[in-house]
């Protein structure tokens, strides 16, 4: 048995029932064997060893009274994953599906994006199986300000500084916010990220994962010898990162055909029109329905898979595993040619070995998405300068950052013989940083 199978089947051991954490540990370390091989250093430092155990895992308990007087009880989380570079960063989810193999799996994704970004910033995640879905705005602040007052024992501006993610947005973090400034007496906007723009908030936050997942793609295409332009886009969901993918493939000059929610699909052979799925799913918090209102020719399916229909480039922004064999298989039949994670490992490992024998450019998520993430190290810095950038400048910084991770992704493919496997270039170039961090620190 090898150095990795030996540690994936310990983690396995060590942490039974938690199947997305081990999918995250296996298509990350599978990846390294060249890097280890070169560098028998990170080996006798057991540096693996220690990533796949996190420095910290929360859990704890939300009580919250909803709008009938009755209380509630969910579950919180925080694991604090990898400070090697930096303080902790990383999103809270809010869903049903929130458990502690989700989280870890998360902050394991986390740790290298952020180490990719260039940015000084380590990996964490964290969030609840509360579902905001149908809950009125009192009861979300209820929620909100009783996962925040076991929260903020375990963060800070120096310490974690959580973000927004699924189910998480500048209202939910409004309200975070607002009862740890309350509780910790202190005005320390440097603690979380998303903020509105009137207490610390960085322009181009809500946009940046969206837009930067569009950078890299567009720098994939680009280098291989595409253009964007005229392209047909599918992407799955409508939440934050869909909806500003969509409105950066459309300023790019593609054209998005599809896009959905957990009811289902519309399809517009026309395009879709931005502000108005915009209205729809940002600002009115409707289905995506309701489109067809507006666009009479577009048609709604509901209950249907949306990778089935035909497209150039696929922008998974929903779920993990979102897109798995057979799913990566109708893709390649249908002619895609690019895959672009805008969502958290949104394809399966299977998914992922079929798309790159096959030769479909795939843009990682840990790669892609990373967008996110960095603008809200530039909104730290805003906060510790006490100034505010303006939308140009904070997308410009987003757009070299993009390209930086591309190049670097590329060259560590390309270093260790895998030319345009950008998957393996990420995983390597991430992992190395962090790993150089470690063995610097000695045996902590």
């Amino acid at each position: 048995m090898t150095y990795l199978q030996k540690t994936i089947d310990d983690v396995k051991q060590k942490n039974p029932n938690e199947p997305e954490f081990h999918q995250a540990i296996e298509e990350i370390l599978t990846s390294i064997e060249p890097v280890l091989k070169s560098n028998p250093q990170i080996v006798k430092a057991k540096v693996v060893e220690r990533l796949v155990e996190p420095e910290r895992q929360i859990m704890f308990r939300v009580p919250w009274v909803d709008a009938s007087g009755e209380l509630q009880i969910n579950r919180g989380f925080r694991v604090q994953l990898n400070s090697a570079i930096g303080p902790y960063k990383g999103g809270l989810r809010f869903h049903p599906s929130v458990n502690l193999s989700v989280v870890k799996f998360l902050a394991f994704e986390q740790t290298f994006k952020n180490a990719l970004t260039g940015l000084s910033i380590g990996g964490a995640k964290g969030g609840s199986d509360f579902n905001p879905k149908g809950k009125s705005d009192l009861e979300i602040m209820s929620f909100c300000q009783s996962f925040m007052t076991e929260l903020y024992r375990h963060i800070g501006q120096h310490i974690d500084i959580p973000a927004g993610d699924l189910g998480v947005g500048e209202r939910e973090i409004g309200y975070l916010y607002g009862q740890y400034k309350r509780i910790s007496n202190s005005f320390e906007a440097g603690t979380l990220t998303g903020k509105g723009l009137s207490y610390g908030g960085s322009l181009a936050r809500k946009e940046a994962t969206g837009f930067g997942l569009l950078y890299f793609v567009n720098e994939m295409l680009k280098n291989h010898g595409h253009s964007i332009v005229g392209k047909k886009v599918v992407i799955s969901g409508s939440g934050n990162v869909a909806l500003y993918s969509c409105k950066k493939a459309i300023e790019l000059g593609a054209t998005v055909i599809a896009m959905s929610d957990s009811n289902g699909y519309v399809y517009d052979k026309n395009g879709i029109d931005f502000d108005t799925i915009h209205r729809i799913k940002e600002i009115e918090r409707k289905r995506i329905s309701e489109y067809v209102n507006f666009y009479p020719e577009a048609e709604y399916v509901e209950n249907k898979r949306i990778w089935d229909l035909q497209c150039d480039i696929a922008l998974p922004c929903a779920m993990q595993n979102d897109i798995d064999l057979k799913t990566a298989e109708t893709l390649i039949s249908n002619g895609c040619i690019a895959v672009g994670e805008g969502a958290n490992m949104p394809t399966t490992n299977e998914a992922i070995n079929l798309l790159i024998s096959k030769n479909i450019l795939l843009a990682p998520a840990k790669a892609a998405n990373a967008g996110g993430v960095a603008t809200s190290a530039l909104e730290m810095a805003q906060n510790s300068s006490r100034m505010s950038w303006t939308f140009e400048k904070v997308d410009n910084i987003l757009k070299d950052i993009m390209k930086n991770i591309y190049d670097e992704s590329s060259k560590a493919a390309n270093e260790y013989g895998q030319p345009g496997n950008y998957v393996m270039g990420a995983n390597i170039a991430g992992f190395t940083k962090v790993a150089n961090a470690m063995i610097a620190f000695g045996a902590v």
